[in-house]
């Protein structure tokens, strides 16, 4: 697989974003907890893609370094790319999103960080840029292997999210990637 994620694969992408995000919640809460309705999963995959647009598109503005442009640029496309395919699986499936606690609390991280990096600049924002993300896709994985695919109970899920996992490796690759290199002092 190439270290940029297909275009052709960002509708399967944002099925398995929303439970991605959804374990990532579920696995924050007491253990017991409900599991989120559709209409919560809608909200969150929303929340959880918007956090990787909008920090994406800060460092397109506050990046000078090519190669952490390029992977934000990534980024924003294809989190765009799934939050149009979400969008349109909520329109065919007659789901209204609902806030919940899970979604609130992506979001809340996600401005949380946006705050952070915009009083950083250079060296220092790039690194801190590229270490959420590749915490973030690494929480992911996480909450995919521990929670997602063990225990999907409808086959047609669970074959989708083993099908798609790899594109998520390919996005935390792409950041550990880029990663090693801003830590080695010929990243810039």
């Amino acid at each position: 697989m190439s270290r940029h994620t297909s275009l052709k694969s960002i509708p399967k992408l944002a099925v398995v974003a929303a439970l991605a995000a959804t374990a990532m919640g579920v696995q924050a809460q007491s253990t017991g907890a409900a599991a989120p309705t559709d209409p919560q999963i809608a909200a969150i995959v929303v929340a959880a893609n918007q956090v990787d647009i909008d920090a994406g598109k800060l460092a397109l503005k506050k990046s000078s370094n090519k190669d952490v442009k390029a992977f934000a640029q990534t980024m924003v496309r294809d989190h765009t790319g799934v939050n149009q395919a979400a969008s349109e699986l909520v329109h065919k499936l007659n789901v209204t999103p609902e806030p919940n606690a899970t979604s609130e609390s992506l979001t809340k991280g996600g401005d949380d960080n946006l705050a952070k990096l915009k009083g950083m600049s250079g060296k220092a924002f790039d690194k801190a840029y590229v270490d959420h993300e590749v915490a973030y896709h690494q929480a992911v994985l996480d909450a995919m292997d521990k929670t997602l695919i063990p225990d999907a109970s409808n086959a047609e899920l669970k074959a989708l999210l083993v099908k798609v996992r790899p594109a998520f490796v390919t996005h935390l690759d792409h950041a550990k990637h880029l990663d090693a290199k801003l830590n080695d002092s010929g990243g810039y």
